[in-house]
């Protein structure tokens, strides 16, 4: 997500350094695996939702390619999503590959976590360094109206997997919706806090396949850290160690653990936005709402390029998405033009 910067200028590649127009330094790509889910979540996808065919998707041999690449631009965490990144049999051959890359230092996965029971264990040997897992509510009824499938169970089982695998870092996700969430926010406040998650609310985007979004069902980071503080007292602004990170963190008052906001539409963060995206059908983006795509699939499958060649072809690619990212992503703004493709297309 990109939003207003004060500067504007020559747009430029630096010598083996992502940097844009405007300053931004890019460390951060999201890797999508797969556009197909086992939910079918109203902020993300349609109920009928058309997937595409396996052989349009990247091989993993072809994304560890694309991460070498990047990784020599100055790329140094990955964070694999989906659709569901699950469903994609193998992924801990991935993880291995990726993890064993020199220059990336984190690979991390986000998951709503039907399937983490039965692959936790697989992927922290395989070198998985942190989990996110999306999670709305913690009360069946709720889950399956945003989830539109039942499951609550089976991602409970995924955490509880998660922590017995080894796994130190789990973080929750979970998108506010006003009218829907506003009674999940203080259970799930709590049992993050019981049991040693690090929790983040996420604002609605319009990234909906079925166009339900609208301003006044965005349920803002602040309203949710309003009824958050009237139920659990002050939260404590946190520093974060990562500066290109898109949520503002706080410490709870009286106890111990994290809560952040992520909050793109009420409070915009794109002029410190570090991360890039691959689709998972092999399409860079710089940003969750650009309306162009820069095809790295027809690069790496034209059948031209080979070796350093190959090589080179990409890294031009990838310069030529960081050159065009835009000072803003534009919700909100006269003219604002939502993205062709849903959240589950391009990957969260």
């Amino acid at each position: 997500m990109n939003d207003s910067h004060p500067r504007g200028g020559t747009r430029r590649l630096a010598a083996g350094r992502l940097i844009d127009g405007f300053g931004r330094m890019h460390t951060d790509l999201r890797v999508s695996v797969t556009d197909r889910c086992n939910l079918r979540c109203t902020y993300c996808m349609p109920i009928d939702a058309a997937f595409k065919p396996r052989a349009e998707l990247l091989t993993y041999e072809e994304i560890a390619r694309v991460v070498q690449v990047a990784a020599r631009l100055g790329i140094r965490s990955i964070r694999l999503t989906g659709g569901e990144p699950l469903m994609r049999s193998g992924l801990d051959e991935l993880v291995r590959q990726l993890v064993a890359v020199p220059g990336i230092d984190d690979v991390a996965l986000t998951t709503n976590g039907l399937l983490l029971a039965e692959q936790a264990e697989r992927l922290r040997r395989a070198g998985l360094h942190r989990l996110n897992v999306s999670l709305d509510s913690l009360r069946e009824d709720v889950f399956e109206a945003i989830a539109r499938r039942r499951g609550l169970d089976r991602v409970l089982a995924g955490l509880a997997a998660a922590r017995a695998a080894g796994f130190a870092a789990i973080r929750i996700n979970a998108v506010s919706m006003r009218g829907l969430t506003e009674g999940e926010i203080v259970p799930l406040a709590e049992f993050c806090r019981r049991e040693g998650f690090e929790l983040r609310f996420i604002e609605f985007m319009p990234l909906d396949a079925e166009a339900g979004w609208a301003d006044d069902r965005v349920l803002t980071g602040r309203a949710v850290r309003a009824i958050l503080e009237r139920h659990l007292g002050a939260l404590v602004p946190a520093a974060s160690g990562d500066p290109g990170q898109p949520a503002v963190d706080f410490t709870w008052g009286a106890g111990s653990g994290r809560v952040g906001f992520i909050d793109p539409v009420s409070a915009p963060f794109c002029e410190r936005c570090d991360r890039l995206r691959l689709t998972a059908d092999g399409q860079f983006r710089n940003c969750l709402f650009s309306t162009t795509e820069w095809d790295v699939r027809e690069v790496l499958r034209g059948g031209i390029e080979t070796g350093a060649t190959l090589d080179a072809a990409i890294a031009t690619l990838l310069g030529d998405c960081v050159r065009a990212k835009r000072a803003a992503h534009g919700i909100g703004a006269a003219g604002f033009e939502r993205p062709a493709r849903a959240m589950y297309q391009i990957g969260g």
